[in-house]
């Protein structure tokens, strides 16, 4: 009897302090009832059972039995096998969702989960972590729109290393990216256009301080009588659209957009896989569907519904900002050297210096006071004419018999 009571839950301890009580004539069977929010008929029903059965008699009759809703054993035995054998790095909820889409075994990812521990094939350790406070989120869309870019073995050995510039909203968590060969100021430039042209233009941009986005260079003495910074090209273009840019101070601080990276890094990894992608065109033309797909599954609802972004008219010239601005000097001769490519001006101009604009599709623009110059491509500069160089002979200078310097001896006397 003592074994049994120790197997008892607190609630089934309560019952029989109470119908303990009601036969030995302590309780009335109303009061009993009062007390343990339960009918006066199910009162009866545990009175009769413990004088019959003992004190195991407050027990539930299914303990120790097998769920009515217990999934068959053939059930569980094929999904740890489709686990083993496809989707043995992904997790119990992203794994369970493989199973029902392509798999057709419908099982919750709480009970693939306890069947992975308890097969040996899922465990997770937990670390200590430093305490942050939590910052909260931007109540309307658009406020703020937090940008990286995330290096990664996206395509895993089937393709080349790529990085994913996402972005994610403050407000709601959509998110938005696009796969490029590296991370820089064109492809950080291209992904924000991009979603400009989806969304509209947000109010600020929350990045880190790599120096895509934070320029390294001090301010010249110039600047600074000026009241300028020095300035990357990817501020110089959200300062002229009007969108203000702000710089973490550590990984943590833009924790979302890491998060970000995180959850992509396991699921976008393993649909790539899935869908045996192998090439970055691929991958973009497949992540535009994803992340509609995602965004549904993971976005929430801002807090307060406006949107305020900032629609991307004509008058805006998106392309004209949205790219790299590099003043030269012009020479002599009207040409111009950038990137180590020498370009001849064409158009009849006077000016001491132009300005050379590296689109995001490639092209070259070179302006002086916003008007485009005709300009062709030289293809290497012609080698001036190697003359001799001759040199002079000196004449032996005598200084006269009256020079200064002969009326002092400077032998010793």
């Amino acid at each position: 009897m003592a074994e049994d009571m120790l197997t008892m839950s607190q609630r089934e301890l309560k019952r029989l302090f109470v119908i303990r009580k009601v036969l030995s004539g302590e309780l009335t069977q109303a009061v009993a009832a009062s007390q343990l929010s339960l009918g006066i008929r199910q009162v009866r029903r545990l009175v009769r059972r413990v004088r019959l059965e003992g004190d195991v008699g407050v027990a539930h009759k299914l303990r120790g039995k097998a769920s009515g809703r217990q999934l068959d054993e053939g059930v569980k035995q094929r999904a740890i096998a489709l686990y083993r054998e496809k989707y043995l790095d992904f997790g119990p909820t992203f794994a369970s969702e493989k199973l029902s889409e392509l798999d057709g075994i419908k099982v919750s990812d709480e009970t693939l989960r306890m069947w992975l521990k308890a097969s040996g094939d899922w465990h997770v350790s937990r670390k200590g972590r430093k305490h942050r406070q939590r910052r909260e989120r931007k109540t309307h869309l658009g406020v703020m729109l937090q940008m990286d870019g995330s290096h990664h073995a996206w395509l895993e050995d089937r393709g080349p290393k790529l990085v994913f510039m996402g972005c994610i909203d403050d407000a709601t968590s959509r998110i938005f990216g696009r796969f490029y060969d590296y991370e820089g100021t064109l492809p950080a430039m291209d992904v924000l256009r991009r979603y400009s042209l989806c969304y509209g233009l947000p109010q600020s941009v929350y990045v880190d301080r790599h120096t895509t986005y934070k320029s390294p260079e001090k301010a010249t003495i110039e600047d600074d009588l000026n009241g300028r910074k020095s300035e990357s090209q990817f501020e110089r273009a959200l300062r002229e659209l009007g969108v203000m840019v702000i710089h973490a101070r550590s990984p943590q601080a833009k924790g979302r957009v890491e998060r970000m990276f995180k959850t992509l890094q396991d699921r976008l990894v393993k649909e790539l896989r899935l869908k045996g992608i192998a090439s970055i065109e691929e991958a973009n033309r497949f992540v535009e569907s994803y992340l509609d797909v995602h965004n549904k599954r993971f976005g929430v609802e801002a807090v307060m519904g406006d949107d305020l972004h900032v629609p991307v008219t004509e008058q805006m010239k998106l392309d004209d900002i949205l790219c790299i601005k590099t003043e030269h000097a012009l020479r002599n001769d009207y040409t111009v050297s950038h990137n180590t490519v020498i370009y001849q001006i064409v158009t009849r101009v006077n000016a001491k210096k132009v300005q050379v604009e590296e689109k995001l599709d490639g092209r070259i623009v070179i302006r002086h006071k916003s008007k485009a110059l005709r300009f062709e491509v030289i293809a290497s500069r012609p080698e001036r004419p190697k003359t001799p160089i001759t040199y002079k002979t000196r004449k032996k200078h005598i200084p006269p018999p009256n020079h200064p310097w002969r009326k002092h001896s400077i032998t010793p006397k």
